[in-house]
This record gives C-alpha cells, sequence and structure tokens, in this order.
C-alpha cells in the first residue's frame, strides 16, 4: 500500500487504530514529504487540510482508549517566516486551536525524523500526506500506551527492582 492513494483516508485510519498501540507513529506530512522506503512505513494522499487531518488523527487517538499520542511538531515551524511562507501564521494558529488540550513538543525536524526512522525498524508507521505547501508543517503523533502511565510503569520497575535487591526476584 506504500505510497497508494487511498480516497478515505479516514477509513484507513479507523481500521489501523484497533491495531496501533505502543511505539507505532502516525504522521500528518506536508506535500514535500518523501515517500520512505521502509516495510513498515504505510504512505496515504489525504484530501483534506493539514490542519482537518491533524484533528481527525488526534480526536481518533484520544477516542481509542487503548493508545495516547505523544504529538510532535518540528521546533523550525516557530521561525518560519509569513514573507518566505505565506499562511504559516494562520496554520500555526489552526495547529493549535487543531490540538487544542495536547501537550506539543517541539523538537529540531532532524531529531523527530531520527526518531521515526529507528522506530519503523521495529514498528509500523503511517503517514497521511497532505496538500500543505509550507515548511515544516508535519505533526508526528508518536502512540503510547493509552491505560498505563509512565508514572505507573516507573513505580513498578522500582518495585521489581526492590524485590530484586532483596533476593525476591
Amino acid at each position: 500500500m506504500s505510497g497508494e492513494a487511498i480516497n478515505d483516508w479516514r477509513e484507513r485510519l479507523r481500521e489501523l487504530i484497533p491495531l496501533f498501540g505502543h511505539r507505532n507513529w502516525i504522521v500528518v506530512a506536508d506535500s514535500a514529504y518523501p515517500a520512505q522506503s521502509r516495510p513498515g512505513i504505510e504512505t496515504i494522499v489525504a484530501d483534506g487540510s493539514q490542519a482537518e487531518v491533524v484533528r481527525h488523527v488526534f480526536d481518533a487517538i484520544m477516542a481509542s482508549g487503548h493508545v495516547r499520542g505523544k504529538v510532535y511538531v518540528d521546533r523550525e515551524l516557530e521561525f518560519v517566516p509569513e514573507e518566505d511562507a505565506p499562511g504559516v501564521g494562520a496554520y500555526r494558529d489552526e495547529l493549535k486551536a487543531a490540538l487544542k488540550g495536547a501537550h506539543l513538543h517541539t523538537v529540531p525536524h532532524e531529531q523527530v525524523i531520527a526518531r521515526l526512522d529507528e522506530a519503523a525498524e521495529v514498528f509500523r508507521v503511517l503517514i497521511l500526506k497532505t496538500p500543505m505547501a509550507i515548511p515544516y508543517t508535519s505533526v508526528f503523533f508518536e502512540l503510547d500506551c493509552g491505560y498505563w502511565s509512565a508514572d505507573a510503569e516507573e513505580r513498578m520497575r522500582e518495585r521489581i527492582a526492590a524485590a530484586h535487591a532483596k533476593g525476591q526476584s
């Protein structure tokens, strides 16, 4: 399916959300985002606006119950000037509205790409490619467990370490 245009990207997302879990990624990409060659990466052309697709993905993740998304945006987006990329200011406002309630992680583009590439060695990635023509506008959702928090994981690991120290492992 990689690179194939699917008429209803919403349907494909609906099919994949129940399959995806911790360490899978969903990317809403701009039109210049490259088609990647790893077998676990599926690229679909989405016919909606960037903000619309981001909002739909965010809502689908939030409604799933079994996953939540760590949301990454390119650090560079903050510095793209309107004179070089007309519409970037409006897009930043639309993105803020689309991701209302999300904690955004802003990281340099190359860092988030490296994380995505590393994850794609083992885990599946869905890329929804939009007609957006403004640089550094892609949004990356790294999926995490929706019913088990990082704090709960840390507490459990501490209990395991304590049991191991007492010889109860």
